[in-house]
């Protein structure tokens, strides 16, 4: 959106004196922004507003326009909240858009708004300021999908079910643990958001067209009165600076691969044979032809909407890659994969969420498939060394000779005679099978962040009290 002068309130005239003929069609449809930029108008405003008022502080404008202007981009603003406002294409954007009705209600003084000003650090503050309103609305909402997370946690402290690497039964674990990691992805995934937003937390208006200005005006009061730290202290980098977006959508991008495994781990738990969890009708569908189907759907485009959140991020890397400095009409590719990424990734935490509080547990399921595929062959393995000394890497392989014989046997490891056990290793004993049962594998795990289910209850209880 490059620096123009101020329109008339000719509808064509955005362009002033230097062109005497208006774009082509085609140009004019490739060149607008409105439909989809209009979304930015609170932040266009709340801009405006600072810098009139800062205009008038630094005697640059008088406080009589100061006022109309105030008075007009409050009319303006009630107009577009109520839907009266008509979004013009011919007027391209979201700026020009909002300059013009104002000059209609205003006349004189607000043609004097963009003094001291450009589109090109405008748009730069728009975006910051949406994108930064985006973070503390997700951050919101992934609060929320954290303390759904606890809740299934703490009822679930103790619930067994098998934990799986290579999606292979591997030792007994918690419902409520599982359900704890997902909190502790989703803190990290709050921690990249807000390391994203006080970087981007740097105002950018006021480096105007890429120069600065020579008027006399006070980028530090508009800083302050729109909620930033400091001014951005390069006028080159504020106007052509987009890595806070290409930061937000990668940080969304690893929020949604996140999401994703859960949404993955949803859809396997609900298939045959584990049937672990079930979904009411509200988070799953039919089948046209097949009266017996619920199909995970949510799971299904949580999962998918991964690789739409991944494709804007890559869309506007590939924008912005060899971008010369300043601004380019390029970066009106920005905003359409940053809102998008916004909406899709919002959805998937109210998705994930819902289903979170909707799933019930099929706890006789998953205390079934806890103690297969010898599942306590590490209990095992650690008693050998707990008991009888055996160095951790021989007891492994007497592990492992006595799992053969149980698959042999056509048993599990419980099921194997002592006499059996020490026809591998003499000097076990009837003292194994206190460690052989899924209840004595879980409760053994005490280690700090294990799937004990008094570590569970504790880790729950909190993350209850820091999500308040």
């Amino acid at each position: 959106m490059p620096d123009t002068p101020s329109p008339s309130p000719a509808a064509n005239a955005l362009w002033g004196g230097r062109f005497a003929a208006g774009p082509a069609a085609i140009m004019q449809e490739i060149n607008a922004s409105i439909g989809f930029d209009q979304r930015m108008w609170r932040q266009d405003i709340a801009g405006s507003r600072a810098h009139a008022a800062m205009l008038a502080a630094q005697g640059i404008i008088t406080e009589a326009d100061r006022d109309a202007i105030l008075d007009g981009l409050a009319q303006v603003a009630a107009d577009i909240e109520s839907g009266a406002f008509t979004f013009a294409t011919e007027r391209e954007d979201i700026h020009m858009n909002v300059e013009a009705r104002l000059i209609e209600l205003a006349g004189d003084p607000g043609r004097r708004l963009h003094t001291g000003r450009s589109r090109n650090d405008q748009v730069a503050l728009d975006v910051r300021l949406w994108v930064r309103d985006a973070i503390d609305a997700l951050d919101v909402q992934s609060a929320d999908c954290m303390r759904a997370l606890v809740a299934q946690a703490e009822a679930h402290a103790a619930t067994p079910m098998p934990g799986f690497t290579h999606l292979q039964i591997a030792q007994p674990i918690t419902f409520g643990h599982h359900m704890l990691a997902f909190v502790e992805m989703l803190a990290r995934d709050r921690g990249r958001f807000a390391d994203c937003r006080a970087r981007l937390n740097e105002c950018p208006l006021g480096a105007a067209a890429l120069a600065g200005t020579s008027f006399p005006i006070d980028r530090h009061a508009t800083a302050a009165a729109l909620g930033f730290d400091r001014p951005m202290a390069n006028s080159l980098d504020a106007v052509s600076a987009r890595d806070y977006a290409i930061e937000f959508m990668a940080a969304a991008a690893t929020c949604a691969a996140n999401l994703s495994r859960l949404a993955e781990e949803i859809v396997i738990w609900m298939s045959a044979p584990w049937r672990f969890v079930t979904l009411s009708d509200a988070f799953t569908t039919g089948s046209s032809i097949m009266p017996q189907k619920r199909n995970p759907d949510a799971a299904e485009l949580v999962r998918a909407k991964t690789g739409r959140i991944n494709g804007n991020l890559v869309a506007l890397l590939t924008v912005m890659k060899g971008l010369p400095l300043t601004y380019g009409k390029d970066m009106q590719e920005d905003k359409e994969p940053i809102f998008d990424t916004a909406d899709s990734l919002a959805l998937c935490l109210a998705a994930t969420a819902g289903m979170v509080r909707d799933l019930r547990p099929n706890v006789e399921a998953m205390r079934r498939w806890a103690g297969e595929g010898f599942a306590t062959a590490t209990d095992l393995a650690d008693w050998l060394v707990r008991v009888l000394g055996l160095p951790f890497r021989t007891a492994h392989h007497v592990t492992g000779r006595l799992v053969a014989a149980a698959e042999a046997k056509g048993t599990d490891l419980a099921g194997l005679t002592v006499a059996e056990m020490q026809a591998v290793e003499p000097r076990i004993t009837a003292d194994v099978y206190s460690v052989l049962t899924v209840e004595a594998s879980l409760a053994s795990r005490v280690s700090y962040g294990g799937t004990a289910p008094a570590q569970v209850a504790a880790q729950a209880q909190a993350w209850r009290e820091r999500l308040g």
